[in-house]
């Protein structure tokens, strides 16, 4: 079980330094008691009402990047306060991890009226997603009826054996991640569009595009 530390105070006058550390120790003993590996040690001074703090960034690239189980916190206001906690709490929810604090000595529980906030925040989401992805596929298909060919724009890359390279439109995929589509996403879009391609398949091409741009 994978766990971040994350500690944070408010201001950045001295005698806060000993309030992290007292916080980072606290966080040390409960990832203990729960038996989690830290993968990462995040601390920071900064106002809890911002969202736009470097402390945070990174704890949420950590967890879209490696498969973390657990965050790890004082109390939920170390996290956030205000928008800002209802926020960072959706994003944490979403990539799949746990909060857990000392002050409930394991997993945070929820207040009704936070859950039913997220949910409904997991609800709109997911139809903004849909209709994200409807008025992708329509423009798709307007400019199919206008004789566009999202294949030509693929360009094979080196030499391969065996079956024979899937035909995708790499810079359709590069447009749609830049949108902020995930790779899952990408497919079932491009499914809609009778390319037979997995998720997998759509993410080494975009790997493959990155590469050639560097």
């Amino acid at each position: 079980m994978n766990a971040i530390i994350y500690c944070r105070v408010s201001t950045a006058k001295e005698e806060q330094e000993t309030s992290l550390e007292r916080q980072r120790e606290e966080l040390e003993r409960l990832a203990a008691q729960y038996g989690f590996h830290i993968v990462k040690t995040i601390m920071e001074q900064a106002s809890g009402y911002e969202i736009e703090r470097e402390g945070v960034l990174e704890l949420l690239d950590t967890l879209k990047e490696e498969k973390i189980d657990a965050v790890l916190i004082q109390d939920e206001t170390r996290l956030g306060r205000g928008n800002a906690r209802i926020a960072l709490l959706h994003c944490i929810q979403k990539e799949g991890a746990r909060l857990y604090t000392v002050s409930h000595n394991g997993e945070m529980q929820l207040s009704e009226a936070d859950s039913m906030v997220l949910n409904i925040l997991s609800i709109v989401e997911e139809y903004q997603r849909k209709i994200h992805n409807l008025k992708i596929k329509r423009g798709m298909q307007k400019a199919v009826e206008r004789g566009y060919r999202p294949e030509r724009n693929l360009k094979n890359v080196g030499e391969h054996a065996g079956r024979e390279r899937l035909e995708l439109p790499v810079e359709e995929i590069v447009r749609l991640r830049h949108n902020g589509l995930t790779f899952a996403e990408i497919a079932a879009t491009l499914r809609g569009f009778g390319y037979d391609v997995s998720k997998a398949t759509v993410h080494r091409r975009y790997q493959e595009y990155v590469r050639q741009g560097e």
